[in-house]
């Protein structure tokens, strides 16, 4: 697999950044704001009893889960992702949540959204959730998610524009670092895929594409921890040691400077983000 990101790469990374990785999608994943995107993915795919969906990218596995909830009895759920360290610990956890559905129909596996171990066709609806942004090959991934929906199936990609970050009690001056440091970085490469989705669907010959912007709004530091990492102590200096440091020392002044000016904003910062949910039907 070609990546540009660390979250590409989990089970090669330090453990320490491992760690903090997952710990990420830990908190994101029960984050009022991603949960309300996620309500959106979800009523988007437009999922019956019965279906057969494919979760690509799935990270800790929570979403497979609830999928399988809504796919019921009948429905089949596959789960996949590169990192083995995630899957093993989704599998993990779908051993210890109480499910009102056969867990059999739940399979995580170890695999590649741009060489996915399934036959044309395969499912009845399919979703990949901030995944696209960290690919070197997001279109190849893209076209593999269009090959194994079946005809008159559905997609549903979701990402981020992390170009539509934007604060309210920081300096212009420390944003304006922020995006000369990060923008050109590696880590963030993938920075515009949110509203890219639509184009990259309708290449791949998707139908119907449909498009919703979901605006995410944190008021303090403390609500955009999770979703946000930039304000959250400690994660600014982690992404840019990840995106090939310049300067370390200047990059160690800037990460100092940030964290006392999110520290003094408090109550008073306003984070906003756009996510874009971005659905198309397979021809």
């Amino acid at each position: 697999m070609t990546e540009t990101t660390t979250f590409a790469r989990v089970d090669e990374v330090p453990a320490g950044l491992r760690d903090a990785m997952t710990g990420y999608l830990e908190r994101a994943a029960t984050h009022p704001e991603i949960q309300r995107v996620r309500r959106v993915a979800q009523d988007a795919l437009e999922l019956r009893p019965g279906n057969r969906v494919l979760d690509a990218g799935c990270g800790l596995g929570e979403v497979a889960r609830s999928l399988a909830v809504a796919v019921g009895a009948r429905g089949e759920v596959d789960a996949v992702d590169t990192s083995r360290l995630l899957v093993d610990e989704a599998s993990r956890r779908l051993r210890d949540d109480p499910l009102p559905v056969d867990r059999a129909a739940i399979r995580y596996t170890v695999g590649d959204v741009v060489d996915l171990p399934f036959d044309d066709a395969t499912f009845d609806a399919v979703r990949c959730e901030r995944v696209l942004q960290h690919l070197a090959e997001p279109d190849r991934a893209v076209a593999e998610l269009v090959r194994v929906t079946a005809p008159g199936g559905r997609l549903t990609l979701v990402d981020t524009d992390w170009e539509s970050l934007a604060f309210d009690g920081l300096p212009d001056e420390l944003v304006g670092r922020l995006r000369r440091r990060l923008w050109h970085s590696p880590v963030m490469s993938g920075r515009s895929m949110g509203r890219t989705l639509r184009s990259r669907l309708i290449r791949a010959g998707a139908g119907e594409v449909r498009c919703e912007p979901v605006t995410l709004c944190f008021t303090g530091p403390e609500d955009a921890a999770g979703v946000v990492g930039f304000v959250e102590p400690g994660t600014l200096e982690m992404l840019l040691a990840a995106g090939a440091p310049v300067d370390p020392a200047a990059d160690a002044v800037f990460a100092a400077d940030w964290a006392a000016a999110v520290a003094s904003a408090g109550s008073d910062l306003l984070t906003v983000l756009t996510i874009w949910v971005v659905t198309g039907l397979r021809g």
